[in-house]
């Protein structure tokens, strides 16, 4: 899959050092892997949340962190769209 807004990863972990080993793996999970469907993501990430529009959150550093992404399987992009704590994340509307 291709990650797009790389960004915020490099934002997330100047914030959240403790979480970037499990956002790196994460990363390089998703850039080696082929998802055309979202069973597909739930093979690989059993706790993968999804909602409407394509919106897949998934759990980072057992549960710690929340990384929400938009992906279009037809064309194999993953967008980042937010990273944060589980706390902020219950302030954020998707």
């Amino acid at each position: 899959m291709d990650i797009v807004v790389r960004r915020v990863i490099d934002s997330f972990i100047k914030k959240h050092p403790d979480g970037k080993g499990s956002v790196k793996a994460w990363y390089y999970e998703a850039k080696q892997a082929l998802w055309n469907n979202p069973m597909d993501i739930k093979q690989q990430y059993a706790n993968a949340s999804f909602l409407a529009d394509n919106i897949v959150i998934f759990n980072i550093k057992g549960n710690g962190y929340r990384l929400v992404t938009k992906i279009a399987y037809n064309t194999k992009k993953v967008f980042i769209k937010w990273i944060g704590t589980h706390a902020e994340y219950n302030k954020k509307k998707f």
